[in-house]
């Protein structure tokens, strides 16, 4: 299989599925430990990033299979295959606004600094129970320097949409919770 065919299947994330589905709970603590430590450094880590790198380093995307790894390895209970983070922190905007500033940061975030913030927004959605669509993470992680920020401004529409359908808003549950969800 080309290198292409395999990241466009996003093999990584499959892979992180598996290791979901077998309740590997010691390669979710392994992944965990890379949390908030530059891309890597972690060697407990290695066993479960090592064969999807590539003989051409890539910077960004070596970036975010450790990135999205420790994120993955932090919260792996929740996942959804539609939409975006900001889809996602959608389900937890609060009306004091403090999750809007901390979004509204994450925006503005640069790519050196995009780790710190992530964690703590996927800290949030996992204190909520709520979905990450990992498999877009991975791809937005690596265009997220994109002259156009792309993945900024699809962020921005999925979490200030508000033509967003109401659907059992008050109860919490939108279209996006509902997709893939363990029951």
């Amino acid at each position: 299989m080309k290198q292409d065919e395999k990241e466009n299947k996003n093999e990584f994330i499959i892979f992180l599925k598996k290791l979901k589905r077998e309740k590997n709970l010691a390669a979710m603590a392994h992944l965990r430990r890379g949390l908030g430590k530059p891309a890597g450094t972690t060697t407990e880590m290695y066993p479960y990033i090592g064969s999807f790198l590539r003989k051409e380093p890539d910077y960004k995307r070596e970036n975010a299979l450790y990135l999205v790894g420790s994120l993955f390895g932090f919260y792996w209970k929740a996942e959804n295959t539609k939409g975006n983070l900001g889809d996602s922190m959608f389900l937890i905007k609060d009306e004091s606004g403090s999750i809007e500033k901390r979004f509204a940061a994450l925006l503005n975030a640069n790519y050196e600094d995009l780790h710190h913030h992530l964690r703590q927004a996927v800290s949030l959605l996992k204190s909520k129970e709520k979905p990450i669509n990992w498999e877009r993470l991975f791809q937005d992680i690596r265009n997220w320097e994109s002259d156009d920020r792309k993945v900024q401004r699809e962020w921005a529409r999925g979490f200030w949409d508000t033509n967003r359908p109401k659907n059992n808003q008050e109860n919490g549950e939108t279209e996006i919770e509902n997709e893939g969800e363990e029951k």
